[in-house]
């Protein structure tokens, strides 16, 4: 089989990745762990490698928290809160947000995923939480849970780059409730699972779904198209062709409409943050089944 094949080969490129030292617990991942899951529309799955790991979805779970509020809310509404530029600083650039006199240029940096965190529905941070993680798992079959360690460990080493970041929104009125919002914020990024239920996450905005609008699929797609690997994003829309979105925690997903999800699991990152081996495997997998989205 080819596929194995490939996952030796993205294996390789590890070693030019770290682990996110962001907080104690994630720095805990070993660098060499590597698991993917295909999961076609025709009900297909494919999975591979250390497929038992169970990491915390981080960034990823931005894609999902901009789906969900424009479910809830639609598209006129949410695009009031965040813009869809793409961004060519950090993911977590102060600058970035001072420049844009506060408003959010995009929704998968830290600037728009606090200001979107601010919206969901619910009382507080925890109820919020527990509502999109039950959303998400009734739709896509998965099985996500909040990882509290994970949780604890991020609490313990709160990023000042988030506080200032929430302290601008609060001052430029895009935040209603600051602590709230952060509080949310970190809560979701700590959504757990395997890379099995990442790609079941991934079937919601790849395939038609009479419990997802279309155009909101659509929306989300190309946003992540466009700015889901922060500042590399244009490179590997030019390389791949397909929308993703990575995290912190090494998971990435890769979406190739109509044809179904391919989700991976690599701890170790790149200088941008980026999962190294996860985005090596994309790269070979796509070249060799011209998946892109361009033809």
């Amino acid at each position: 089989m080819e596929l194995s094949a490939w996952v030796q080969q993205a294996k390789s490129q590890a070693d030019s990745g770290r682990v996110a030292d962001r907080t104690p617990r994630l720095n805990m991942a070993n660098p060499d762990w590597f698991a993917v899951s295909i999961c076609c529309v025709t009900g297909q799955t494919y999975s591979l490698g250390d497929i038992s790991c169970v990491f915390p979805l981080m960034s990823v779970i931005k894609a999902f928290s901009l789906l969900y509020l424009l479910e809830h809310f639609g598209a006129e509404k949410v695009l009031r809160w965040v813009g869809v530029e793409p961004s060519d600083a950090p993911f977590n650039s102060l600058d970035q947000l001072m420049s844009d006199r506060g408003y959010p240029r995009n929704p998968m940096i830290n600037s728009g995923a606090i200001t979107l965190a601010d919206k969901l529905p619910g009382e507080n941070a925890s109820d919020r939480t527990q509502r999109f993680c039950l959303w998400l798992n009734q739709l896509a079959g998965c099985q996500l849970k909040l990882d509290e360690l994970m949780l604890a460990s991020v609490r313990l080493t709160r990023s000042p780059g988030n506080q200032a970041i929430a302290n601008h929104l609060a001052q430029t009125g895009y935040l209603k409730n600051l602590d709230i919002a952060l509080d949310t914020y970190e809560q979701i990024c700590c959504l757990s699972g395997t890379v099995e239920d990442l790609a079941k996450l991934g079937q919601l905005l790849a395939c038609e779904n009479p419990l997802v609008a279309t155009k909101n699929r659509r929306i989300v797609n190309a946003v992540m198209l466009t700015c889901g690997l922060y500042e590399a994003s244009a490179e590997f829309a030019v390389k791949i062709g397909l929308p993703m979105k990575s995290g912190i925690g090494g998971g990435l997903l890769a979406i190739v409409p109509g044809e179904g999800a391919i989700a991976c699991y690599s701890p170790a990152l790149d200088k941008v943050g980026n999962p190294v081996a996860g985005l090596a495997f994309i790269e070979v997998l796509a070249q060799n089944l011209n998946l892109s989205i361009f033809g």
